[in-house]
């Protein structure tokens, strides 16, 4: 196989501007038409000699504010420096990219039939092949190591089974009753953003043609395990994966029963696919087990086990499974830092794991033998780790650039960028420098931040502050990108932005993430208070007495929270206030929300078992002490901290006669995605600052 332009009409050269583009004077800070506007790369994979890389790039038209993404491939093996080309033809929305075994074919999943079915094209481009037409869209998928099969997750219901055109049926009838409700007699009755439909995720295995053709008809794997797999509403197929002999996979599930709204007790399950009942390989943990994968002899599985059931924040050790005997160890047990993912050498020594370290989002070796553990590839946060054989492709962002597809940094590779970054898109825009700084918080203990000048900072002046809040709790505002919070696109108006890791957050061991519950008003808000004094002695840029602290969800709650119990001049009084899906009601956030396990966990049990936890830092108690200018941001199909509690907030503000906003998405949840609303989110938050900071 040859990727020379000459024979391949379907592949276009990588699009311009980008890393290969000279780079032009900086001109203004980074607007949020922008960073909305961005390309954006993803899903990185190998071939299975490392020859070819295969990723994804997504495309907006801010114009109609719809994307498309389209998959570009570079021959690593190639003696010239040419620019990826792209392998999917123009007018094809596609995703998930994988690879035949043989490395000749690249799967993917696309619309363009109607529904979302299974394609592959060849590496040398041509028309893709459509392998299956199945009357469900198919969710995601993973191919056996022979290429023979491919596993995939649909929406069904249950009692259809394997039939998968009943599932149509019932959907279209559904569709044509007039009666529109609903009766539920057990929870989730919703979930994220998603009202329960009857439906489950569930496993299925089809043959795959050697050559043309279809795919088999599917069958249902482990029809008794009655759990979505892979989990709503994040849950994506890493949590199902081939063991090396291909006769099973291995399932992290957990069941759907009238305990699923407050249990995290995920299990792995294996599953044969000859219609053989799964066993359940992790029964002894009521905790959560996910991320299984298989040494490359087949004799080990890795995953990640969390130890405390109920508590979704918990560490994640990296376990080693001995599947002959059922022996079951803890790699790098003293290792205090939380597993994101693992991927295993090919002789089965090496373990690369991400996981968030002091602010980052580092590429960890862990030696599987001994449990050493080494950082190996640092700066910014990284993710999508693929391996193939020597050859190591990853992502990387950071407060500067989105996603980056890189290549190297093992077996004495260097590092190469394959995708430009933001700076090398847009050439015209300064970002803000950044700078991570550390002091004594609750209990005298070190808690980390970040500062950022503005874009056009000037030596010697000062400038308004936007102050950042994190969520989660159980979260950081590290060095990475957000389309969401980026606090480049603040540096970009021109003010200086400071954010604190408090206690409660990730990356800093477990006993620091875990101060937070039942402390959500004390140790944080301290920590608060006393970064931000640090960073106006340490930063003479900051103007401290002309700034604004904005924050979402748990950083909203904090909003909340500083409104009534931050204010005071020795403390530092805030010129405005911006809250974005906070809770305002703790009390009634533990029976409207929809994941239980989560406030129960954060307030020590139940609202009637420990109602005094949940009063103990609970903001509607002092709203009569609010002062402060207020926007509030709610969406209607945030079913995480429901509109109500926005609402609330917003009368509270208004019956008091406090300067207030309230910007009102019936199309979005706990996150504003589409692309407009996301636009009109940064210019009414702008608008909000210059009104209270000037500019």
């Amino acid at each position: 196989m040859n990727l020379h332009r000459s024979v391949l009409p379907l592949l276009v050269a990588f699009a311009l501007p980008a890393a290969w583009t000279p780079v032009q004077a900086a001109e203004r800070g980074l607007q949020p038409e922008d960073m909305i506007g961005l390309d954006r790369y993803s899903s990185p994979v190998l071939s299975p000699d490392g020859r070819f890389l295969v990723f994804s790039k997504r495309e907006l038209d801010m114009d109609t504010g719809k994307a498309s993404s389209s998959l570009w491939i570079e021959n690593l093996h190639a003696r010239d420096a040419a620019p990826p080309m792209r392998l999917t033809p123009a007018g094809w929305n596609v995703n998930s990219p994988a690879f035949t075994p043989d490395g000749r074919q690249v799967y993917f999943l696309s619309s363009k039939p109607g529904s979302q079915q299974l394609h592959a094209i060849d590496v040398d481009g041509g028309v893709p092949r459509q392998l299956t037409s199945w009357p469900v869209d198919i969710g995601g998928y993973q191919v056996s190591p022979a290429g023979d099969r491919v596993a995939f997750h649909a929406e069904v219901f249950a009692e259809c089974g394997a039939d998968l055109e009943c599932t149509k049926q019932r959907l279209d009838a559904r569709e044509a009753d007039p009666a529109s409700g609903v009766v539920y007699d057990r929870m989730f009755i919703r979930h994220w953003d998603a009202w329960d439909d009857g439906r489950l995720n569930r496993v299925f295995v089809a043959d795959l043609p050697a050559a043309g053709g279809s795919a088999g008809q599917p069958a249902l794997l482990a029809p008794e395990l009655q759990a979505n797999v892979p989990s709503r509403p994040f849950g994506d197929s890493t949590e199902y994966t081939w063991a090396p002999d291909g006769q099973s996979l291995v399932l992290s599930a957990r069941l759907v029963d009238r305990s699923e709204p407050w249990s995290t007790n995920f299990d792995l399950y294996r599953a044969p696919i000859n219609g053989g009942a799964a066993v359940n390989l992790t029964a002894g943990n009521q905790a959560w087990d996910t991320g299984a994968v298989f040494s490359p002899d087949g004799g080990t599985l890795y995953y990640r086990a969390m130890k405390r059931p109920g508590f979704e924040a918990d560490r994640f050790g990296i376990m080693a499974l001995d599947l002959a005997s059922g022996e079951r160890r803890e790699v790098a047990p003293d290792w205090d830092r939380s597993a994101d993912s693992i991927a295993v050498s090919s002789d089965g020594a090496t373990l690369y794991v991400t996981a968030q370290d002091t602010g980052e989002h580092p590429l960890f070796a862990v030696h599987a033998p001994s449990g050493g553990v080494t950082k190996i590839i640092a700066g910014g946060s990284i993710g999508s780790v693929q391996l193939a054989g020597r050859t190591l492709a990853f992502t990387r962002n950071s407060l500067s650039s989105g996603d980056q597809v890189l290549v190297g940094g093992i077996n004495g590779a260097p590092e190469r960028a394959i995708t430009p970054s933001a700076g090398e898109m847009l050439p015209e825009v300064r970002f803000g420098d950044f700078e991570q700084f550390q002091f004594k918080g609750w209990n005298d203990e070190t808690v980390h931040g970040y500062v950022l000048k503005p874009w056009n900072y000037q030596e010697g002046k000062r400038y308004p502050v936007a102050f950042l809040i994190h969520g989660g709790p159980q979260g950081s505002f590290g060095n990475g990108w957000s389309y969401r919070w980026n606090p480049q696109t603040y540096a970009g108006q021109g003010y200086a932005v400071v954010m604190i890791d408090f206690h409660g957050s990730t990356g800093y061991g477990q006993g620091f993430t875990d101060a937070i519950s039942q402390h959500w008003g004390d140790r944080p808000l301290e920590d608060l208070r006393k970064g931000w004094r640090f960073a106006q002695r340490e930063y003479d840029f900051l103007d401290g007495a002309n700034a604004c602290a904005l924050g979402a969800s748990y950083g909203g709650y904090m909003v909340n929270w500083i409104a009534g119990n931050w204010h005071t001049p020795s403390s530092g009084a805030w010129k405005c206030l911006v809250n974005h899906d906070g809770v305002f009601d703790t009390r009634m956030m533990g029976y409207a929300t929809e994941e239980l396990w989560f406030t129960e966990w954060e307030n020590g049990g139940t609202p009637w078992q420990v109602p005094e936890n949940y009063e103990r830092f609970n903001p509607i108690r002092h709203t009569g002490e609010w002062k402060v200018p207020m926007l509030v941001i709610h969406g209607e199909q945030d079913f995480r901290i429901p509109v109500s509690q926005g609402i609330a907030a917003f009368t509270a503000l208004q019956r008091q006669g406090i300067e207030s906003k309230f910007l009102y998405f019936p199309d979005e949840n706990h996150w504003v995605l589409q692309p407009h609303n996301s636009l009109l989110w940064h210019r009414t938050v702008n608008s909000w600052l210059k009104q209270h900071l000037g500019q």
